[in-house]
C-alpha cells in the first residue's frame, strides 16, 4: 500500500531532503510540506488524514511534540496517523517515543536510515490492514498464548516464544507493543495488542506496570528511585498512576 504523509521543518534544507526522501521511495505519496508546526496542524485539521508525519521537534511558536500532543487529543487521534521524529538533538528521543512515535530519525542522516524508519511505517500500516482471519485460523493468530515460564506472542505472521526471563521491558505505543529482550536488546519485537491486554497475562510476580506506556521486569531492575527505574542503561519513568503500587514494592529496601 502507499503511504500520504507530510514533512515539517522550519529549516528550509532539511525540510526539502525529506520532501526529496519521501519523493524517492516507491511506497510514500508526498502530501504536503510545511515550515512550522502551526501551518502543518492549519493543514492536517483542515485537510484529509496523512498516514505519517515526518516532523522536526525544534519549531518556534510550536515545537513538534506539542504538534502530536494537539493531534492526539483531538478527533485526528480516531485516524492512524503516526509521527517520525526528525531532530538534531538525541535528548528529545525518550519524549518523542512517549507521545507515542513510530520511529526517531537523528540529523543529519541518510537516505539508508529514512528508509528504514519508512519502512517501519508500511510494516505498521500492513498489520494494521490486514483483513481480520476465519474463525478456523483464529486460534493459531491469537495477539498471545501463556505458559508457566513463557508466552507465544505474535509477530507478524508468526507467533514467537519469549521467555519471561529474557524480558527486560514492554513499550506501549496505542495500537502495539515493543518487547525489549536481553537476548537481542537492540531488536525489540514488535506486536499489534495492547499494553493491557498483555499486562493481564505475565505473572504479577515478574513483572509491573510503572507507567501507561511501560510494563518492567522486576528481576532486570538494576537502580530505582521513587520516581524511575533503569534497566541497563535504559531510564523508565514511573508515573503518579502506579507510584503507590511501586512504593510498596521498593519499600523493602528503602
Amino acid at each position: 500500500m502507499n503511504l500520504t504523509c507530510i514533512a515539517v521543518d522550519d529549516e528550509p534544507l532539511a525540510l526539502g531532503l525529506v520532501c526529496a526522501f519521501i519523493e524517492k521511495t516507491p511506497f510514500l505519496q508526498l502530501a504536503g510540506r510545511y515550515s512550522s508546526a502551526v501551518e502543518a496542524l492549519e493543514g492536517l485539521l483542515s485537510g484529509p488524514p496523512v498516514n505519517v508525519i515526518f516532523l522536526d521537534i525544534q519549531m518556534p511558536d510550536l515545537t513538534g511534540l506539542e504538534l502530536a500532543r494537539v493531534l492526539e487529543r483531538s478527533n485526528r487521534g480516531a485516524h492512524m496517523t503516526r509521527i517520525v521524529f526528525t531532530t538534531a538533538f538525541d535528548q528529545f528521543a525518550l519524549d518523542g517515543f512517549r507521545v507515542d512515535a513510530l520511529d526517531y530519525l537523528l540529523k543529519p542522516f541518510n537516505y539508508e536510515e529514512f528508509l528504514r524508519a519508512a519502512s517501519k511505517a508500511r510494516h505498521f500500516f500492513d498489520l494494521v490492514q490486514r483483513p481480520e482471519p476465519t474463525p478456523a485460523v483464529q486460534i493459531l493468530s491469537a495477539p498471545s498464548e501463556v505458559f508457566d515460564d513463557y508466552l507465544f506472542l505474535k509477530v507478524e505472521y508468526q507467533l514467537v516464544r519469549i521467555a519471561y526471563n529474557d524480558i527486560l521491558y514492554i513499550e506501549g505505543l496505542k495500537d502495539y507493543v515493543k518487547v525489549y529482550r536481553q537476548s537481542e536488546p537492540d531488536k525489540p519485537l514488535l506486536s499489534l495488542t495492547s499494553l493491557k491486554a498483555l499486562e493481564e497475562k505475565l505473572p504479577a510476580s515478574q513483572f509491573m506496570r510503572v507507567h501507561r506506556s511501560f510494563i518492567v521486569s522486576l528481576q532486570r531492575i538494576s537502580a530505582f528511585t521513587r520516581n524511575s527505574v533503569q534497566i541497563g542503561s535504559v531510564v523508565i519513568p514511573v508515573s503518579d498512576q502506579y507510584k503507590d503500587v511501586f512504593s510498596q514494592f521498593i519499600s523493602r529496601w528503602l
